[in-house]
């Protein structure tokens, strides 16, 4: 059986790209009985990803443009808890499977959607991606240098960070609240919604006068001395975030610089001759070297690792962040819990036990292709 915070809790996810399967995973990694329900057509998705499809009980093909399908799928709703969909506005409904149909079936269903723009406006039936939500959001201008231009980081703000796990906090708080009204309702996660809300804090400090409007000269940017990259002699880069004083008094002392501390803390920011003398440094030895130097010093310096160097980094083996199953390299189940932890790697036994949860045609989901964390599907 699951365990975790979510235990008991039966998830029905419908297959979808992005936020969507990011959603499902962060509520199997606490414990839900999550089983997907594929299209026909699924076998033209992406290959089996062992990270953001880990811990699913099992695969079901329903063709949703069926009538059949359709009757499939309400069956499966009377048994869920909570439904995951990231089509476009409008999509399950002409399917007869929308908030309208699931919840006549069953009233304390949370239905949970993600979508790029909302479900009103002139965008709403867009197309987008990531970086068109961070561009509207206000996001995107506020990242990048003078030089490079807006730049994204990858696609984990608006997809991951403002559309799915913004979506998998609106499904715990609607499953908390419908245990005391019996009822269920709608989620509604858009991405452009998430990506405004993590702008947040950038916002406030532009109202208050210390963000410019201008891209770069921000202190949290990469323009300031204190908080950028440097690059190593061997090619490898050292991250400095070194915002508060006594950081960079640290930071000075490790460079060899303690004795002219005080008058480089009165440069400018973004002062190019200070930038390019601690470049200079930083390009005399190896990453490993300044990670040494810094190892002890409380400057807020550290290497920038590759994904393949993550999981060996003894800080993430301790606090055991990453570990490696079957060959992939998987996050920890986040956040962790003192009375109800997650079991963050489910047995092959566990999977198949709440596989069986879910009744199929009258009978246990037998014939869904069970999924577990790094490994092949059954």
């Amino acid at each position: 059986m699951s365990a975790g915070p979510l235990a008991g809790i039966k998830v029905l996810e419908i297959q979808s790209l992005g936020p969507g399967p990011f959603t499902a995973m962060m509520l199997a990694n606490l414990g839900a009985n999550v089983l997907r329900v594929a299209s026909p057509a699924s076998r033209a998705q992406p290959p089996f990803n062992p990270v953001l499809d880990r811990g699913r009980c099992g695969e079901i093909v329903i063709d949703l443009k069926s009538p059949d399908g359709r009757a499939q799928l309400l069956d499966l709703i009377d048994q869920a808890d909570v439904l995951i969909e990231g089509f476009r506005p409008g999509v399950m409904e002409r399917l007869g499977v929308g908030p309208d149909d699931c919840l006549a079936r069953n009233a304390q269903l949370i239905y949970g959607r993600v979508t790029g723009w909302g479900r009103d406006g002139p965008l709403a039936q867009r197309a987008g991606h990531d970086i068109n939500y961070l561009a509207l959001s206000g996001a995107l201008h506020a990242s990048g240098s003078r030089e490079s231009g807006p730049w994204p980081a990858l696609n984990l703000v608006a997809d991951f960070g403002g559309g799915g796990m913004l979506l998998a906090l609106g499904i715990a708080c609607a499953l908390f609240e419908s245990d005391i009204s019996g009822k269920g309702q709608v989620v509604d996660a858009a991405m452009l919604d998430g990506s405004a809300t993590l702008m947040s804090m950038i916002y406030g400090l532009r109202a208050n006068g210390r963000w410019p409007a201008a891209r770069a000269g921000n202190f949290l940017d990469g323009s300031a001395y204190y908080y950028t990259t440097y690059r190593c002699a061997d090619d490898g880069w050292i991250a400095v975030g070194a915002i508060e004083p006594a950081f960079r008094h640290a930071l000075f002392d490790g460079l060899g610089l303690a004795d002219e501390a005080d008058v480089l803390m009165q440069a400018r920011d973004d002062d190019p001759a200070l930038r390019e003398r601690i470049a200079a440094i930083f390009r005399m030895r190896t990453r490993a070297h300044w990670s040494e130097v810094f190892a002890n010093r409380d400057a807020c310096v550290s290497p920038v690792l590759t994904i393949d160097e993550a999981a060996d980094d003894p800080h993430n083996r301790a606090w055991g962040s990453l570990r490696r199953i079957d060959g992939a390299t998987q996050p920890a189940a986040a956040p962790r819990f003192s009375r109800t932890p997650a079991a963050p790697w489910p047995s092959p036994d566990a999977m198949r036990a709440a596989l069986g949860e879910w009744q199929f045609d009258g009978r246990p989901a037998v014939r869904a292709a069970a999924m577990s964390s790094g490994s092949e599907r059954e």
